[in-house]
């Protein structure tokens, strides 16, 4: 049995017949860029959501970037104020950060969650801190209550990075992408909600933040051939935005399948070499497990014809790009890195697949 980690062909299929008419349609219309498709996209995620705005952008990262970039235009950021990030993230999370200026200050994840951990924040806290970033990594709901209660204490910006968690739930009536001032979305073509390209979106109940975000994803203007800042080009297409209002329509569903098999993942594997993750809430990007033979177990999953993933082998502060982290020590992030394999966890999954991965898991046990 040959078993992909994740198969873009076998999604798109689930929707192909919609997909094509919502592609046609932008197609015959004429209009490719800032209409119909783009609006309607805009007005059913943030209903999703749950937020008053919602502003496509080209991509994730380019999210992120103009979140920091309009808290600066506005005056509540300023060249060199600290953002708390966990350290074990993905690097964009933190690109987005310095690319704005603005000083990155890792902080641990928890080892049972993989999450940022909220008994550590207060400690990271300077008088130049300003904002927390919190990554909903693997799809895990990253929020609590204790890190609400410190961004009240010390009166802090709470920034999400909502790129792998889409439709996850911190309450019964509060999705992450509302939790904080403003949220990230990435839909990559492997998101949950993915797109057949790049692209991504800001959330938000700010009118003034969503005023000046949307203005600088569109080179800095919001009447045409007037330009107040210095912005960038970040826009979601209108073949995007039909693309990711069909999918949206399924997302519950698969996010339902993906937590079904993890709920199968969690209760069959059984293998001393293997620790699952505790998620309160989660919809699976991805299903992580830490293994103490990592390499010998993925070895032995390739042998059976099953693809995994690792996120991420090397962590932020260990890469080129951030040189002047490289000598500094984080245990947990550097133990995640050496030890986390993702498993395939996906809505095109079948009960079979899903049944001979767990059983070639458990025979893996030396």
């Amino acid at each position: 049995m040959k078993i992909d980690y994740l198969s873009l062909k076998n999604i798109t299929r689930m929707h192909s017949e919609e997909i094509h008419t919502a592609v046609s349609n932008v197609i015959d219309s004429g209009w490719y860029l800032q209409g119909k498709a783009t609006a309607d996209f805009e007005q059913q995620y943030a209903n999703y959501i749950g937020t008053k705005h919602c502003i496509g952008c080209g991509n994730g990262l380019d999210a992120l970037t103009i979140i920091f970039r309009s808290y600066k235009e506005l005056g509540i950021l300023k060249d060199g104020d600290e953002v708390i990030v966990p350290a074990n993230t993905y690097i964009a999370s933190i690109l987005s950060i310095t690319a704005n200026n603005l000083t990155p200050v890792l902080v641990e994840p928890n080892i049972n969650t993989l999450q940022i951990d909220d008994t550590k924040i207060e400690n990271a806290i300077t008088k130049n801190t300003r904002a927390i970033l919190i990554v909903h990594l693997y799809g895990i709901c990253a929020y609590t209550e204790e890190i609400g209660r410190i961004c009240k204490k010390h009166n802090l910006l709470l920034i999400e990075d909502n790129a792998q968690a889409h439709g996850c739930n911190y309450s019964k009536n509060t999705k992450t992408g509302s939790i904080g001032n403003a949220a990230a979305h990435s839909f990559y073509p492997g998101k949950n909600l993915g797109a057949f390209g790049d692209a991504g979106a800001i959330t938000t109940n700010d009118d003034i933040l969503a005023n000046t975000a949307r203005a600088i994803g569109n080179y800095g203007s919001s009447q045409k051939y007037v330009f107040p800042y210095k912005g960038m080009n970040s826009r979601i297409d209108e073949i995007q935005a039909a693309i990711l209002s069909v999918k949206l329509k399924y997302l519950d569903q698969d996010n339902a399948r993906r937590i079904a098999i993890a709920k199968y993942y969690n209760e069959s594997i059984i293998n001393k070499n293997i620790k699952t993750v505790s998620a309160s809430s989660s919809v699976y990007h991805i299903y992580p497990i830490i293994c103490s033979n990592r390499d010998l177990i993925r070895l032995r999953l390739k042998d059976k014809g099953i693809e995994t993933m690792i996120h991420y082998p090397i962590p932020p502060h260990k890469q080129k790009c951030y040189r002047e982290w490289n000598n500094f020590s984080f245990p947990i992030t550097e133990y995640i890195a050496d030890n986390e394999l993702s498993l395939p966890c996906n809505q095109v999954l079948t009960d079979s697949e899903v049944e001979y991965i767990v059983s070639t898991i458990n025979n893996c046990q030396q």
